[in-house]
């Protein structure tokens, strides 16, 4: 086979495949608020929250970060995000990971306290994205109720944006997600005894 044989079998090869997809783009047309889960063992889950974030920001649109678990962390994303004045909010509002603050009461008051300041980004019209930074952690260990949480998310404004993270994701919430992502490890440089540097992980 030539190479003009090769290019116009890869012309119409290709013009098929776009035939395909023209077809499966135009066969979706609702557009709505979405619920997303990333969750797994692999790292990346808020940073791809994250981007979404900043891909929010980019359309002009309002975003709110409420972080559980995670403690009022020196963190490069918020630094980052914060540069976009008014159209961002960001609650940081854990006691820390859930092994340094040994302590399940205050842990829950820290939840209970995020998610009452959730509840009312969930209720504002003019927020498009809620990121809930680790909520799946304070879910996994009851220190809010996950039946509440379904129910204030499902009440939320009209399409409005959710974007949840964190480990072991509760089967109710993967259930009633749009979309659900699992992070999956392969190899990470922090058992190979590299730690945690300003601009990568934080």
């Amino acid at each position: 086979m030539t190479e003009m044989d090769e290019n116009a079998r890869h012309r119409e090869k290709m013009a098929k495949r776009k035939a395909v997809q023209d077809r499966e783009v135009a066969s979706k047309t609702e557009t709505r608020g979405l619920l997303a889960v990333h969750t797994g063992a692999g790292k990346g889950k808020s940073t791809a929250a994250f981007g979404l974030a900043l891909r929010m920001l980019g359309r002009g649109k309002k975003v709110v970060v409420i972080q559980f678990i995670k403690g009022a962390w020196d963190t490069g994303e918020r630094h980052a995000l914060e540069r976009f004045g008014d159209q961002v909010t960001w609650h940081a509002l854990g006691e820390g990971f859930t092994w340094e603050t040994q302590d399940r009461e205050r842990d829950i008051a820290a939840c209970e306290r995020a998610w009452d300041i959730a509840k009312q980004a969930l209720q504002s019209e003019d927020i498009a994205l809620v990121i809930l930074d680790e909520l799946n952690i304070a879910l996994r260990y009851d220190y809010l109720a996950l039946d509440r949480v379904l129910t204030d998310i499902a009440a939320r404004s009209a399409g409005q944006h959710v974007w949840v993270t964190g480990r072991n994701a509760k089967p109710a919430l993967i259930e009633a997600a749009d979309m659900v992502t699992e992070m999956m490890p392969v190899k990470h440089h922090f058992k190979a005894g590299v730690r945690a540097q300003e601009g990568i992980e934080f």
